[in-house]
């Protein structure tokens, strides 16, 4: 584990990282990294660079004007400070491709900011996409009689195929 002082200092950048997003300030907030890199594990992306970075902090401001971080907690590891945040928005622009369908957002994620010694060199965000489409109301819930025929609307051949490998046993 690292020293109370390295802990300190990692954490003080983690919150003038997280705190510049909150604001707008995304310079300030690529001024953070000492190599800026996001890893999005939900959607596989990578976004390597100040210009990359630049590039989907317009986007996720567009989306989500009002975006914020609620609810913040830390956890210290030998090579990262570890943050479970609730991101919180209101989805107001063009996201990923869907149009904006001014509904609300509230989840959860668990974002990994990985350091060498003590300088940041990518943030990994986790979380649930499928929680996400679900509350901008282009994705149901599968265990809900709608989320199952929505799905099956969607994919009958897949569905009905597994159906009757079910019946089979």
């Amino acid at each position: 584990m690292p020293s109370p002082e390295l802990e300190q200092r990692r954490q003080a950048i983690v919150q003038e990282h997280m705190d510049s997003e909150g604001r707008g300030d995304f310079e300030a907030t690529i001024q953070t990294f000492h190599h800026p890199r996001y890893e999005v594990v939900a959607t596989d992306e990578e976004h390597d660079g100040a210009d990359a970075l630049r590039l989907f902090y317009a986007e996720t401001s567009k989306a989500f004007p009002d975006f914020r971080f609620e609810n913040a907690t830390f956890h210290h590891a030998a090579d990262a400070v570890l943050t479970e945040v609730d991101f919180v928005g209101t989805h107001l622009g063009m996201w990923r491709g869907l149009p904006a369908t001014g509904r609300k957002v509230r989840y959860r994620m668990c974002n990994v900011f990985v350091f060498d010694g003590d300088k940041l060199i990518c943030e990994r965000l986790h979380f649930d996409l499928h929680t996400v489409l679900m509350q901008v109301g282009i994705a149901r819930d599968p265990t809900t009689l709608m989320g199952q025929l929505t799905t099956f609307a969607n994919h009958p051949l897949h569905v009905s195929a597994s159906f009757l490998r079910s019946l089979r046993g």
